[in-house]
């Protein structure tokens, strides 16, 4: 279910102080979040954010496309190695 329109999106406090910081140095680093439930908002267009997965920061560009989204979204947590049933098949 989605969140209400009268709530607002979701975001942790700190992304706006670390997005205005990076933004400000001038430099193109990596900022390492680990709030994969926060909402991306048009100030984050153009940074990269290290968005951790559970294992590992996974950098992810933020786009015009991306604006609504979470950031989980683009940072997968599980590693898909395909069908048991398919490795038998290309075998024989």
């Amino acid at each position: 279910m989605a969140r209400s329109v009268w709530k607002g999106p979701f975001l942790d406090g700190y992304l706006l102080k670390k997005a205005d910081k990076s933004r400000s140095s001038g430099r193109n680093e990596i900022v390492k979040i680990w709030s994969r439930r926060s909402t991306i908002l048009p100030q984050f267009v153009g940074l990269t954010f290290g968005v951790y997965n559970g294992q590992k920061f996974i950098p992810v560009l933020v786009t015009d496309n991306m604006i609504g989204h979470k950031f989980g979204e683009f940072s997968p947590t599980r590693t898909f190695y395909g069908h048991a049933s398919d490795k038998k098949s290309k075998r024989s």
